[in-house]
């Protein structure tokens, strides 16, 4: 059985997406990267992406990690805020910790492909 099956196929994706959206674009220090961004659109890359990501039928057909997101120079602490409203998301629907893990532990090497800027402090 695929992580995706094990979280309740496409309704926990959809709820999953929707969850995070609403956490990610309420967030002070990460609604700049939603500015003029047509969040529909967005969801449903999210949730092919998600949906493949985690074992399901459907393909993503969107663009790789690296070319959606190299013009938005997103920072270590962005890519780690997104991170943390990911898991919060699914831990929320009643994800068991265990598949939060394996998630994370799926999502994680996509940081290189996205984090194209340094914060200096």
């Amino acid at each position: 059985m695929t992580i995706y099956d094990q979280i309740g196929g496409p309704p926990a994706v959809s709820a999953t997406v929707d969850g995070f959206y609403d956490r990610v674009t309420h967030d002070p220090t990460l609604t700049n990267y939603f500015d003029s961004v047509d969040l529909g659109r967005l969801k449903g890359h999210m949730r092919a992406f998600i949906g493949v990501a985690v074992g399901g039928p459907e393909p993503y057909l969107g663009r790789g990690m690296k070319e959606a997101h190299s013009h938005l120079n997103v920072t270590d602490e962005a890519f780690d805020a997104v991170v943390a409203h990911l898991v919060a998301v699914l831990i929320d629907l009643g994800v068991p910790l265990s598949t939060v893990e394996l998630i994370g532990t799926t999502l994680a090497p996509l940081k290189t492909e996205i984090v194209s800027a340094t914060v200096v402090h």
